[in-house]
């Protein structure tokens, strides 16, 4: 066979190529049997098998040398085969090693990139976002997505082990523990893709309604000749504003509208800040009420009517945070505009008698009332809670108000009213509540509608009949479900829609003095002694707590202040910084001082009396938290500001509780927010 050959078949091909000496064998078993039967016989086959074993010896030796000479031949051919369809791949592919570093790379990554191929830098050097943190590590597959030069890729990156290979290698080796690897980068042009899907969400159908906040005030407002004109002039203007982005408008009753437009068109909505909210205003034949409207929309639902129910959501809200604003509704975020006018006070006062009516009916139907406020309670939130308690046993139930702490600022009322019989046995915690609650029992729910800072969220879960009485505009988040929901933002305070709702308790409800004190209070508190917020309906509520026993002396008495609040207060006044010519931010020091929330809210009413200021806010760190209070007149909106930060509240006061972060900190997050709304003309200075 001449020199024996390096390479060697093995598996089913060297089992192949040996199958004829197999043969052989058997032919060489046969010939024993022929000689057993017949000796001339057996000596023919002999010479036969002589033959066929040099024969098939001299094939086998011949054409296993040449059969391992094209395999050899074959396999360099496919390997460059092989190599040459990788570097031409249309597909830009590299290769990287476990740190992220460029190996190799074919011809169209070269073209994408821009690379030369002998390019040897880190993959993050061409795409910031492929992070090393982000390459295949533990799993074995990862996909990623990438905006590269108006073009957008997907990313696939697999993780090769190297150790075989390495175990097999003459000029490398590694030690037993080794577990390096190589990455395989794909990228895969999803542009066009994108591009569809963009087309196709751009013409998804949006649905949206249009209200007229205060239809009828404005009409009034008209002479009846001209009411007409007024009407045709608000829809026209509607439409217009409607047709001029390809949408469809349609007037459901006098003073609502519904609409329908494609996703794309609410995009330039957004991006002029609905300017209708301001350009309807403008509207003015002699009316001495400007007309102020609300839209609600809703969009991305899985199905039209959840676009639609999104949208009557949407309307709610913006009706129930003052109207004068649009609120897009999408099912994972709710998204305000506007929202810069005082919702206009409502003269009649039959909404009133309906919920009380309606309040009577659902006490009745229950053994137990327990009444609840918001955490950290102020004067207002404890002076509604009083309302309710006695209307409650006005009609002969037994009530409870739920008030797990007693704050500074409520502790000179708490302790007039625990010298009566009802109030020392009828103040309870939290736990004491939750024992009580059951299905005999509403809980009523006053000056917050907002379930995570209630005084007892666990209750609105123990309850099944819930009625929430509110004057704070609606957030995102609500208390759901309620048997009985009552939230007038225009109303000044919780204690002033109580004293009109006492007034409509069909058996009469008689307050006593101090009970009157406690809703004056409040509603002297949350007015700031009658100068913000104050309509017609607050003094008569304050005229009946007058008839009813409250005494302003009093009550002037109880809130007198203590000598280390009032230096606090000027501190924080006279330390305060004027942030960009038109914000005032100072902060309140919470030592030596029982209740610093509140004098950080007097201490914000006070920045307020500098020319110049548009909003005030005040920090106060108390119990490990930093309390922002926000305060304004009419010029900012500062409840958009501090729902941007995670509280809420009024037009002119708001506020925000901040867990984990230092006064510094606040202040810088709050400069911050002041200055990204400011750049997206969501306030203006």
């Amino acid at each position: 066979m001449g020199r024996r050959s390096r390479v060697r078949l093995k598996g089913k091909l060297k089992t192949y190529i040996r199958a004829f000496i197999y043969l052989g064998i058997l032919l060489a078993a046969l010939n024993v049997i022929v000689y057993m039967l017949d000796t001339r016989s057996g000596l023919i086959l002999s010479g036969y098998v002589v033959l066929y074993f040099a024969l098939a010896f001299t094939l086998y030796g011949h054409n296993k040398n040449l059969i391992a000479k094209e395999l050899v031949s074959f396999a360099t051919h496919y390997g460059q085969v092989q190599k040459a369809l990788l570097q031409e791949l249309e597909i830009p592919y590299a290769v990287l090693d476990d740190e992220g570093h460029i190996i190799w790379m074919n011809g169209w990554f070269e073209k994408i990139t821009h690379k030369e191929h002998n390019f040897r830098r880190s993959i993050t050097s061409i795409f910031p976002s492929i992070t090393r943190e982000k390459l295949p590590g533990e799993e074995e597959y990862i996909e990623n997505e990438l905006e590269f030069e108006d073009s957008s890729y997907l990313v696939k990156m697999r993780k090769i082990p190297v150790r075989d290979m390495i175990n097999n290698s003459s000029i490398v080796e590694a030690n037993k523990n080794y577990d390096g690897y190589l990455v395989a980068f794909y990228l895969f042009d999803n542009t066009a893709v994108k591009l569809a899907l963009q087309e196709i969400d751009d013409q998804s159908l949006v649905v949206g309604m249009i209200y007229l906040d205060n239809y009828d005030e404005a009409l009034e407002s008209v002479e009846e000749v001209r009411r007409s004109l007024l009407i045709a002039l608000i829809d026209r203007k509607v439409n217009k504003y409607i047709s001029a982005i390809d949408g469809i408008c349609k007037k459901l009753e006098k003073d609502k509208y519904l609409i329908v437009l494609r996703k794309k068109a609410l995009e330039s909505l957004k991006e002029n800040r609905f300017d209708i909210l301001d350009d309807v205003k403008t509207v003015n034949i002699g009316n001495e009420m400007a007309v102020t409207i609300s839209i609600g929309i809703g969009l991305s639902g899985l199905t039209y009517a959840q676009n639609y129910e999104f949208a009557r959501n949407a309307i709610d809200l913006a009706l129930g945070r003052g109207g004068d604003q649009a609120v897009v509704k999408t099912p994972d975020n709710v998204v305000y505009y506007g929202g810069k006018s005082q919702q206009a006070e409502k003269n009649t006062r039959v909404k009133a008698r309906v919920k009380a009516q309606a309040l009577q009916e659902i006490i009745s139907g229950k053994e137990q009332v327990l009444v609840m406020g918001h955490r950290n309670p102020d004067v207002d939130s404890f002076g509604a809670s009083v309302g309710i308690f006695r209307i409650a046993k006005a009609l002969d139930k037994r009530a409870y108000i739920v008030l797990n702490d007693i704050t500074p600022a409520i502790k000179p009322m708490v302790d007039l009213l625990m010298e009566k019989e009802d109030y020392s046995e009828g103040i309870i915690k939290n736990q004491e509540a939750i024992d009580l609650a059951g299905n005999n029992t509403v809980l009523v729910v006053v000056d917050v509608n907002k379930p995570s800072i209630t005084e007892c969220p666990e209750l609105l879960r123990a309850c099944k009949s819930i009625v929430v009485l509110d004057h704070h505009r609606q957030g995102t988040e609500s208390i759901e479900n309620a048997t009985l929901s009552y939230v007038e933002a225009y109303a000044s305070s919780a204690c002033e829609m109580i004293s009109e709702i006492i007034q409509y308790i069909d058996d009469g409800v008689r307050i006593s003095g101090e009970e009157a004190d406690c809703m004056y209070s409040g509603i002297m508190i949350d007015t700031n002694n009658f100068l913000t917020k104050t309509g017609v309906r607050t003094f008569e509520a304050a005229a009946f707590l007058r008839r009813s026993g409250a005494d302003v002396t009093r009550v002037r008495k109880l809130f007198r202040e203590d000598a280390s609040d009032y230096k606090a207060r000027a501190d924080a006044v006279s330390q305060a910084e004027i942030y960009r010519n038109a914000f005032a931010i100072s902060t309140c020091s919470g030592e030596d001082i029982e209740s610093p929330t509140v004098v950080g809210a007097q201490a914000a009413n006070e920045l307020l009396n500098i020319k110049g200021v548009m909003a005030s806010f005040v920090l106060t760190e108390y119990q490990s938290q930093v309390y922002i209070s926000a305060r304004s007149i009419d010029e900012i909106n500062v409840q958009i500001i501090m729902e941007r930060m995670g509280g809420g509240g009024h037009l002119n006061i708001a506020g925000v509780q901040l867990e984990g972060v230092s006064v510094e900190s606040a202040i810088g997050a709050l400069k911050e927010t002041l200055d990204s709304m400011i750049e997206n003309k969501e306030i203006k200075i």
